[in-house]
């Protein structure tokens, strides 16, 4: 997969390997195609490979002490907005750090760094535009952090509510965000990131008295497709149902954090 890793600081680091577009959850398959009298066969292991990285990594944190929440919605959900405000919470409990997973552009590392925390940029633009982070760019990404120096790491991967669900990334917990704008059915339409999630965030909930739906009708999709996951509605915009997701998630973090237990979420 192709991919620029640039440290906020511009320090900036490259890997390039081959994209491979995918769906389903789980190892992508083999296909072959005849074509003259040969086969192709398209032999599709990247996710083996993610997937070895990925326990990796998740020791490596574990053994840091570092809990890595991965957070994941569609473009425009109010991803950075919320995240700000998260941090905000966060930070006076936990030494947080962030890493921004973008096409292009530093415009949600600059607002998140504001809050003081390490930040490390992630840009796939030149090199194909990714459009998820997977675990060998999130390994490269740590190179720019101290985990030795902080114990909440927030991935904001890219905007997308298909490819981000197949990646894991060392992660301890995994969650969706979804606005009010975007409509009830996304769950139903994208099945995968809805179950592999832990949390959802109904966001922009500000906005519910000017749109035809309502936060249960929201909920009730997630529902549908994962029972009994834990839903927060929030606005970033007013602090509504922060206080809540905050509470839970500094919870999460506390269970995972007990001595001796180093099981993800």
């Amino acid at each position: 997969m192709h991919s620029l890793f640039c440290h906020y600081r511009r320090r900036h680091h490259d890997a390039k390997r081959p994209h491979h577009h995918h769906s389903g959850h789980g190892d992508v398959g083999v296909t072959s195609q005849p074509s003259g009298g040969r086969r192709i066969q398209v032999v599709r292991q990247v996710l083996d490979a993610n997937r070895m990285m990925a326990d990796a990594l998740r020791d490596r944190f574990a053994q840091a002490g570092v809990f890595v929440m991965n957070v994941m919605s569609s473009p425009g959900s109010g991803k950075t907005t919320s995240l700000i405000r998260t941090l905000s919470a966060m930070a006076p409990i936990y030494r947080c750090a962030v890493i921004v997973g973008d096409i292009c552009s530093t415009h949600d590392a600059d607002l998140l760094a504001q809050s003081g925390a390490p930040v490390v940029q992630i840009n796939t633009d030149q090199f194909g535009g990714e459009c998820h982070l997977a675990a060998h760019v999130i390994e490269t990404a740590v190179g720019g952090i101290d985990l030795d120096d902080i114990e909440l790491l927030i991935v904001e991967n890219i905007g997308n509510l298909v490819c981000p669900a197949e990646f894991d990334i060392g992660e301890d917990l995994r969650v969706v965000m979804l606005s009010v704008t975007e409509g009830e059915d996304k769950p139903i339409k994208y099945p995968l990131m809805f179950r592999v999630c832990d949390a959802a965030l109904i966001s922009k909930v500000d906005l519910i008295p000017h749109l035809d739906l309502t936060v249960a009708d929201v909920t009730g999709a997630v529902h549908q497709v994962h029972p009994d996951m834990p839903v927060f509605p929030i606005s970033a915009k007013t602090g509504e149902g922060m206080g809540a997701w905050h509470q839970w998630l500094s919870a999460t973090i506390s269970r995972k954090r007990r001595p001796g237990d180093n099981a993800s979420v």
